[in-house]
């Protein structure tokens, strides 16, 4: 066993979970968006993010550029990068949402297997984790290219895509497919928040 490993005990919290939740008025959970770039994951967030807090909802939203700036911007976009992006950041969501915030992730995330690690991280923590498929088909995405990605990528300048020359494997059973090339952001946060108020994350 590593000597860091002898040498770590866990210490426990003297305000519990239920309590920062109870004066919170919702649970604590990971909304997880996932989708290829330009789907929109990021704007419906933000606009989940925004009506929530009309509620005096406790929020943070955690964007995949974002983090990438500075907790995770020792990481490139191979895949073991990208695994490892992902593993830190649901590592990151959990200890928002056992604060009791209701913590919106909008990563790509390309691979299943690592959003189910991710997943496991949360739920194992007796959390909540919602796999929200931000749809959007390639041609729509590639017509935003709100950051002019697509472009680069067509033209060479950047390796490894996501839907182009790397790949995007769908969600097989989330809990909420959002099809954002044929609802406005607001119509989408809303159905989010009726899922929340159904599931009672909303008290």
């Amino acid at each position: 066993m590593p000597e860091k490993e002898n040498n770590i005990v866990w210490h426990a919290q003297s305000v519990a979970r239920e309590t920062r939740e109870a004066k919170n008025r919702h649970k604590g959970c990971v909304l997880w968006y996932t989708g290829l770039s330009g789907s929109g994951k990021s704007t419906v967030a933000n606009k989940t993010e925004e009506l929530l807090s009309q509620r005096n909802a406790q929020t943070y939203l955690l964007d995949g550029d974002n983090i990438r700036f500075g907790l995770n911007s020792d990481l490139g976009f191979e895949k073991k990068d990208r695994r490892e992006n992902i593993r830190r950041i649901g590592e990151v969501a959990k200890l928002f949402a056992d604060s009791g915030t209701i913590v919106s992730v909008a990563f790509i995330s390309p691979y299943r297997a690592d959003r189910e690690r991710a997943r496991k991280i949360v739920e194992e923590a007796g959390l909540d984790f919602v796999e929200i498929f931000v749809k959007c088909d390639l041609a729509v995405c590639e017509s935003r290219d709100p950051k002019g990605l697509y472009k680069k990528a067509r033209a060479g300048e950047i390796r490894n895509f996501t839907g182009l020359d790397a790949p995007y494997e769908e969600p097989l059973d989330p809990e909420l497919v959002l099809e954002s090339g044929h609802s406005d952001p607001e119509t989408l946060a809303k159905r989010v928040l009726d899922f929340l108020n159904r599931k009672h994350i909303l008290l």
